[in-house]
């Protein structure tokens, strides 16, 4: 670093315009305007309902599932139909998310709800994500207690919950969300995790493995 910083000194045959404070300035300008890339014309300018038709096209591309519900209080009767369908164990494990924990799970007597980080043996975890980004399929998901990030990687099958309102169009938007989310300004999660469709790798051989490392299955349930 100390070498980079020497070659774009001041003064440096490789510069050839402005002073390191201008040079300063330039960087500080550009980090506190937040300036946005090119948006695509698929989620450019498109309303609510288009962007939703968006993110299940890309959601199904990648090879993932999207449910969509009415209200929260369908959560439940949505989840363990989507275990049924799969043949998949009635037990979901989800975080502190008041958003999932404060659903009556009791009206699906067969399900079981455990809580806190995933276990090894949990085969289906249930996140809340911060915002869904039609663009690219992609649901932007904040760690911390209320969503642990095992959750998302370790059970074979991840369930991610949306609301309507918060599937936004480009990445920028998704950020822009998070920036305004009452962490205060400059406030991140420790990681956010950016999830577009199962976990695949085709690493050996070119062959397509799906859930080589994390879930092979991920289902979107996007209410409203």
């Amino acid at each position: 670093m100390a070498k980079v910083r020497a070659g774009v000194a001041a003064g440096s045959p490789v510069v050839n315009e402005g002073t390191e404070a201008e040079r300063r300035a330039t960087v500080a300008a550009r980090l506190a305007g937040h300036q946005r890339h090119l948006v695509p014309e698929r989620v450019a300018g498109k309303s609510p309902q288009e962007l939703a038709a968006v993110l299940q096209r890309w959601v199904e591309m990648a090879g993932g599932e999207l449910v969509a519900v009415a209200s929260p209080s369908e959560l439940p009767a949505a989840i363990a139909g989507y275990l049924r369908r799969h043949n998949l164990p009635q037990r979901v494990r989800i975080g502190a998310d008041a958003r999932l924990v404060d659903l009556t799970w009791s009206g699906e007597a067969q399900l079981d709800v455990a809580r806190g980080p995933a276990e090894r043996t949990d085969m289906t975890g249930v996140t809340h994500a911060l915002a869904a980004v039609a663009e690219t399929g992609t649901l932007v998901v904040a760690s911390g207690a209320d969503n642990p990030v095992t959750l998302s990687f370790l059970p074979e099958n991840n369930i991610v919950v949306v609301q309507r309102g918060d599937i936004v169009g480009p990445l920028e938007d998704a950020v822009a969300r998070l920036r305004t989310g009452g962490s205060g300004a400059g406030a991140m999660p420790r990681t956010l995790n950016l999830i577009s469709g199962p976990s695949r790798s085709a690493d050996i051989g070119g062959i397509p493995v799906l859930g080589a490392h994390g879930p092979k299955r991920l289902c979107v349930m996007v209410v409203g």
